[in-house]
């Protein structure tokens, strides 16, 4: 089946969002971090392709337990081995403790780390949001690279059916919206917990960094958004 202009725009914002984190986990591991942290990791791949295994980056990959133990299983069906450079941390965001997760999984939260939280914050609740947040900030030289949505009526008239919609889709197999921001709204956040280094991208300045889009196209606020955000050096 042919995707809808809704899906083509969610798939294409999908890759820029990865290339995005990794270019930023790159500059980062230039600078001497050495942990990875993948929140809400699902089957995604960084950890298979690793390309600062050799310079000593370590993975850690935090999902439910559940969703770890089918990518396993599936990574061993297909031949895929383990990286040792790999680790994986069973944490439940909305009820379990991402600190102690970490720690247990051989985490060192003195040292400075990278976060990627791709895909896993429109469907938090507003407190395991900021409960988040909060840890990562508040270890020293962590940076972390997420995605946010705006709410509906942030998006013109005629694209307001199309994302609900979309929205509609993802509730019916089980992972509703929940939480929307507002961009300067989630920037006062972010300063709120201690980050001072903060970049937001719109759609507009992901297509004039990532697609080729020309200088000078009309900015515009609407629709998904990724942040990254670094705390104390």
């Amino acid at each position: 089946l042919s995707a809808g202009p809704a899906q083509q725009r969610t798939r294409i914002f999908m890759a820029v969002r990865s290339r995005f984190a990794e270019d930023c986990l790159g500059a980062a591991v230039s600078r001497g971090v050495r942990q990875a942290v993948i929140l809400g990791a699902g089957f995604d791949t960084f950890a298979l392709r690793n390309p600062y295994s050799e310079l000593g980056l370590r993975v850690f990959e935090v999902d439910h337990a559940a969703t770890q133990a089918w990518k396993r299983r599936r990574l061993s069906e297909v031949g895929l081995a383990i990286p040792a450079s790999l680790t994986f941390a069973a944490v439940d965001f909305e009820s379990g403790d991402l600190g102690r997760g970490l720690r247990d999984a051989g985490f060192d939260p003195d040292l400075p780390a990278f976060f990627i939280w791709l895909g896993v914050v429109p469907y938090l609740g507003r407190a395991a949001i900021a409960a988040t947040l909060h840890y990562i900030a508040d270890i020293t030289g962590s940076e972390v690279v997420f995605d946010y949505s705006e709410p509906l009526e942030n998006y013109p008239p005629e694209q307001r059916d199309e994302i609900a919609a979309l929205a509609a889709r993802t509730a019916e197999v089980g992972e509703p919206w929940l939480s929307h921001f507002n961009p300067d709204e989630i920037d006062c956040e972010l300063r709120g917990f201690g980050f001072a280094d903060i970049e937001d991208l719109g759609i507009s300045e992901l297509a004039l960094r990532y697609l080729g889009a020309p200088a000078g196209i009309p900015k515009s606020g609407r629709g998904p958004h990724i942040t990254r955000a670094a705390g104390s050096p």
